[in-house]
């Protein structure tokens, strides 16, 4: 019979000295084909810190979009399974690209080094805590990326050739984000786009290749949300965002004007959904759909009090709930209305 405390105590050595001793190996010249085996040991990674990089939790919003663009083209008379899970093993491949490309470019600007993070802003610490190397994340982003590309060209081939505009716009919404549009005042609304508007409308568009005015009322809030979910979370990088090369709009029209925008886009949400329930965009029962804004009391109270001071955190929370919230309620409405 094996003992167990040797064994133990064999392993836990190992663990203590194989890391530095493969750490050393690889930065020793003249190893040959040794420094890459050994290098590539060394980027082994783990799956806390893979989940990190990814922002794990904040891919739920591609589930809800999934889900709401879905249930409007169910609605308007067009839904696959087969090609809805496929939407969504391809959004949310998409989602974790432009995560982690994010992560290691502002790992290389510097600006995940200076940031004060929070459950909801500020990186999620992987690459400066050292779990994660710079050169591993870019290559997980685009893996990732090459992942949701291909289930876009299968539906480019199955579907139609008119999804390219869709897949494309976002395609450069992913790829140019932290080092392009994030400098340049437009991060915000492409945000909105590639992560709200443009999932919705191409989920219902593979369904049969058309487009329902229900989908297209539903990708109007999604936009909103999700330009308010990233603006809201950039107050509170600012300074290291200014100093890392980023022109957002927090930075552009200072703290108060950019609360104003965000008190804009959150009432304009449930606004958008009254709208279309108006206009027979969406059966009534949507209506419903705008009581998740009530989530809104915490970070507009904030916009209305003192946006000079720090966001509270519980009105980050309140701002990510809210925008998962009213997908969801609109996918359940719709359902609820398209049977």
């Amino acid at each position: 019979m094996v003992e167990i405390a040797p064994l133990l105590r064999v392993l836990l050595v190992w663990a203590q000295v194989l890391p530095n001793s493969t750490r050393r190996a690889a930065e020793t010249p003249g190893l040959g084909r040794g420094v890459v085996h050994c290098k590539l040991m060394h980027d082994m990674i783990t799956l806390k810190a893979f989940l990190g990089v990814i922002r794990a939790p904040f891919l739920l919003l591609s589930i809800t979009l999934v889900a709401s663009g879905a249930a409007a083209s169910a609605y308007d008379g067009a839904f696959q399974w087969s090609r809805t899970l496929l939407a969504l093993v391809g959004l949310v491949a998409l989602h974790a690209a432009v995560d982690v490309l994010n992560e290691a470019s502002d790992m290389r600007s510097g600006i995940d080094l200076r940031t004060q993070r929070t459950p909801f802003s500020g990186g999620s610490g992987t690459l400066p805590s050292g779990e994660m190397t710079e050169r591993t994340a870019w290559l997980i982003g685009y893996g990732a990326f090459a992942l949701g590309a291909a289930c876009g060209v299968w539906f480019l081939v199955q579907v139609g050739w008119h999804l390219l505009p869709i897949f494309l716009a976002g395609a450069v919404c992913i790829l140019t984000y932290s080092d392009l549009l994030a400098k340049t005042g437009v991060g915000e609304l492409a945000a909105g786009l590639g992560l709200g508007a443009l999932p919705v409308v191409g989920c219902a568009m593979v369904q049969d290749g058309s487009l329902g005015p229900a989908a297209v009322a539903v990708s109007i809030p999604a936009l909103c949300m999700t330009f308010n979910l990233l603006l809201l979370n950039e107050f509170p990088d600012e300074v290291a965002d200014r100093e890392g090369g980023r022109r957002h709009l927090v930075i552009r029209f200072g703290r108060k004007k950019a609360a104003w925008i965000y008190a804009a886009a959150a009432f304009a949400t449930p606004l958008a959904i009254v709208a279309a329930v108006v206009l027979g965009a969406l059966p009534p029962v949507c209506a419903l759909a705008g009581l998740p804004s009530l989530l809104l009391v915490r970070p507009l109270r904030w916009v209305f009090g003192d946006p000079q001071e720090p966001v509270p955190v519980p009105a980050l929370g309140a701002n990510v709930t809210w925008n998962l919230a009213t997908n969801l309620a609109l996918a359940a409405t719709l359902v609820a209305a398209a049977w």
